[in-house]
């Protein structure tokens, strides 16, 4: 009953081959929830696999259906003491496309393969592969003490994650007692890098803008009307330049967030963005100056220009085009002032001149990141830390999108995200993977997490100090301290 036993359980749970012939499994269900016609397949991942699964891990689990009518949940709990540490976890098990035929070497993407140092499979990294690493770590954790966790589990499950989590916000705030927990923790996206553990707190928001110039019904003669006609495609061209100019560089002032602070800058620091032979390299003299490539990738805002349209570029004609369309995304970290963002960007393109051209809002999604004084953050760097030697990456923010604000926002946890995966992973194409190391070295790191919580005193209290440079703060944990329900009690050290 020792830490040392619950990893070597989960590594071994690796060697035998047993995690891979689990995780081929679940990979050949073939849950693409953006197939209308894989209803039954996204509910038959809860029913066959995931309520099984969690019944060997001593989990009552019952489906819960969305509101919409969607993609079903799955609830799973295991409760030991009202005293012990509630964690809540999160997975999602509908993948993206299969895209059959199109994979290297013929392979069926609803198989696992082996080929050299990786595992390919559709869900082996986004997430079935992500959500099996942290249940076989509850297990080894499990088998190490004797068939207890030493805390609190909660498991909620996703199937419409891939279509942009629908229901999942509904979901958690009509069962926020079902939900209530100390600690939100899951496992997402990428690494840093493979060979760096890393951690992130949150994530960027974005809201998609929509530019449209419409001064005309069809096309004009450019040598009959050249000079005369206004053009479409120049007036959103030059109206765009003065959002974000050549350089990628935000000009107006609503677009971009609050300046950095001395505490982003710190766990900046030691963070190298450095893409793989399979990624493009990083541009030269794009982007805000004065930041580094992490600075500007998890702390800042970008805007960026996803599609336009003008003409038929396929086949192009000797005429002024009557409409001009763009579709914009902005990249947002918190503190972002985002409401009345759209009518800022119409005022402003109508005082550079641009009253043509029509702005409209689409999909948006919120940025949230839990709070950097939190005292969770350096509790599970330094486990990693200790299970790994490496001292992980703490990024405030994932680069992508993920549904961390309906854990941090709705339900009000600390939110920490343990990625299993890596950035050349190709998670949303043909050839989707994980690294077989680290997803080895995953599994220790969970084995690790989950141990440690498990040590924390019953009933939970924590007091903290944190030094000015975020890398010496540390726990002491008080057990005089009281626990209030869901917060953890923070006192001043000296």
């Amino acid at each position: 009953m020792t830490r040392a036993d619950a990893i070597s359980r989960a590594r071994e749970d690796f060697k035998s081959g047993a995690f891979l012939a689990e995780l081929d499994r679940r990979v050949a269900f073939k849950t693409e929830s953006q197939n209308p016609s894989r209803g039954a397949e996204l509910r038959s991942y809860l029913e066959q696999e995931m309520i099984p699964s969690f019944a060997a891990l001593d989990f009552t689990s019952h489906i819960v259906e969305s509101p919409s009518g969607k993609a079903p949940f799955l609830f799973a709990e295991h409760h030991e003491s009202a005293s012990a540490p509630t964690v809540l976890i999160y997975g999602h098990g509908d993948v993206v496309d299969g895209m059959e035929g199109e994979w290297r070497d013929g392979r069926d993407p609803w198989r696992t393969t082996v080929a050299g140092t990786r595992l390919y499979g559709r869900g082996t990294a986004d997430n079935k592969g992500q959500h099996s690493i942290n249940m076989a770590a509850l297990r080894a954790v499990r088998e190490a003490r004797g068939g207890k966790l030493g805390f609190n589990a909660k498991f909620i499950v996703e199937m419409g994650e891939e279509i942009g989590s629908p229901d999942l916000g509904k979901v958690c705030d009509l069962n926020r007692d079902a939900l209530k927990a100390d600690l939100f923790m899951a496992s997402d996206g990428p690494r840093l890098s493979a060979d760096r553990p890393t951690l992130f707190l949150g994530c960027r928001g974005g809201i998609r803008i929509h530019l449209d110039v419409n001064l005309r019904d069809g096309g004009h003669h450019s040598g009959n009307w050249g000079g005369v006609l206004a053009n479409p495609a120049t007036i959103l061209l030059n109206a765009i330049s003065t959002l974000v100019d050549g350089h990628g560089r935000l000009q107006l002032d609503t677009l971009k967030p609050p300046r950095l602070t001395n505490q982003i800058r710190s766990y900046l620091a030691d963070v190298q963005v450095v893409p793989t032979e399979d990624e493009p390299a990083l541009a030269e003299n794009w982007g805000e100056e004065g930041l580094s490539a992490a600075e500007r990738l998890y702390a800042w805002n970008t805007l960026e220009v996803l599609a336009m349209s003008s003409g038929n570029i396929e086949k192009p004609a000797n005429a002024i085009p009557g409409h001009a369309n763009a579709v914009l995304q902005l990249r947002f970290v918190v503190g972002t002032k985002v409401d009345g963002l759209i009518d800022a960007v119409r005022a402003h393109l109508v005082q550079k001149g641009f009253p043509m051209v029509e702005v409209r809002a689409a999909q948006s999604f919120a940025a949230s990141r839990t709070d950097f004084d939190s005292p969770w953050i350096t509790w599970a760097a330094d486990s990693v830390k200790e299970t790994t030697g490496k001292a992980p990456a703490v990024l405030p923010n994932f680069g992508g999108s993920l549904p961390n604000d309906v854990f941090s926002e709705i339900l009000g946890l600390p939110t920490i995200w343990v990625p299993h995966s890596y950035p050349g992973c190709s998670q949303h194409a043909p050839n989707e993977h994980i690294l077989l190391p680290l997803t080895e070295e995953a599994l220790t790191v969970m084995a690790g997490l989950f141990w440690d919580l498990g040590e924390l005193p019953k009933p939970l209290s924590c007091a903290i100090n944190l030094s000015r440079n975020p890398a010496e703060s540390h726990i002491l944990i008080r057990p005089n301290l009281c626990l209030h329900p869901g917060r953890i009690i923070l006192a001043a050290s000296s």
